[in-house]
């Protein structure tokens, strides 16, 4: 039933800990999921200085979906899009042939406070890789919820448990958070050809074995998987049908090595207009000095 069992890696970013779950070495996507980072959780102060924050890059071939726990980002884009994002809600935001956007804790910085959640990465399908660049905002009473034997679910992205969430997604694929009662069970939906589950919080116990947070568990396909809570849990679903190989180099994906080439050299040269109301810095490609302000700003 569980395929295998993968522990997030955890980074510091300077400011907070990320724990990094996909890509992994012997599991590089799940479906169309390509990139999985935990957030947090961690207890902001005031004044949080501005190095912990994403200064604006860019992104080809992907949409991004940031969903929060707790605590509030703010969200810019090249598209003119400024946005805050709150525990429960979707920021659903598709690069396409390219964006820049920028994440910064300005309410963090101002009155401190908590910060968790998870920001995950969706692959494009061939035919859409190149498709014009957008954002979607969708409020957390938007989304569809179910309640069932202490199960509390919310449908984030895509469709799962006979619900659809109203986010426009490129391939079939489903996004659940569920928050389950000790005793409590779940079962993952077996509709998907490739489908697992990352443990928030809490543990639970999959035929007779237990694990805890942190894990993501990778299930066999179209095998029954039920989730036993062995306490009070929190749980993200993610499932999907695989969509092909895909290339990954910092903030690019695409199914062509030579694509995510052109996007390097796209940025490198000044070629991605910066968010419109966050133009004054970015961050450079890896292994590669700063720059000035980016002339396409």
């Amino acid at each position: 039933m569980i395929e295998l069992a993968i522990e997030q890696r955890c980074r510091d970013l300077g400011g907070f800990e990320v724990g990094r779950v996909l890509p992994y070495a012997k599991r590089r996507m799940v479906g169309p999921f390509i990139f999985f980072d935990r957030m947090g959780p961690v207890e902001f102060p005031a004044g949080l200085p501005r190095s912990v924050d994403v200064r604006p890059h860019p992104h080809i071939g992907l949409s991004t979906i940031t969903y929060l726990f707790e605590g509030e980002i703010m969200h810019r884009d090249s598209l003119g899009t400024e946005q805050p994002i709150r525990p429960g809600e979707v920021n659903w935001m598709t690069a396409g042939r390219g964006i820049t956007h920028s994440e910064r804790f300005e309410r963090a910085r101002r009155e401190g406070g908590p910060m968790d959640g998870i920001q995950a990465w969706v692959a494009l399908p061939e035919a859409h890789e190149e498709t014009e660049p957008g954002f979607e905002h969708v409020g957390g009473a938007d989304l569809p919820v179910w309640q069932e034997d202490g199960v509390w679910g919310r449908v984030v992205a895509g469709e799962a448990f006979g619900l659809k969430a109203g986010v426009s997604t490129f391939s079939p694929m489903a996004y659940v958070h569920l928050v389950m009662d000790a005793g409590a069970r779940a079962a993952v939906p077996d509709d998907y050809a490739e489908r697992a589950a990352y443990i928030a919080s809490g543990s639970v116990e999959v035929d007779g074995r237990r694990y805890g947070a942190g894990q993501m568990l990778v299930f066999t396909p179209r095998q029954p998987v039920t989730l036993a809570a062995a306490e009070p849990a929190i749980i993200m679903l993610l499932a999907g049908e695989p969509i092909g190989p895909r290339y990954i180099e910092w903030n690019f994906v695409s199914s062509s090595r030579e694509r995510i080439e052109q996007a390097k050299a796209d940025w490198r040269a000044g070629r991605m207009k910066l968010p419109d109301l966050d133009n004054q810095e970015f961050i450079p490609l890896p292994g590669e000095p700063a720059a000035p302000p980016n002339p396409m700003s």
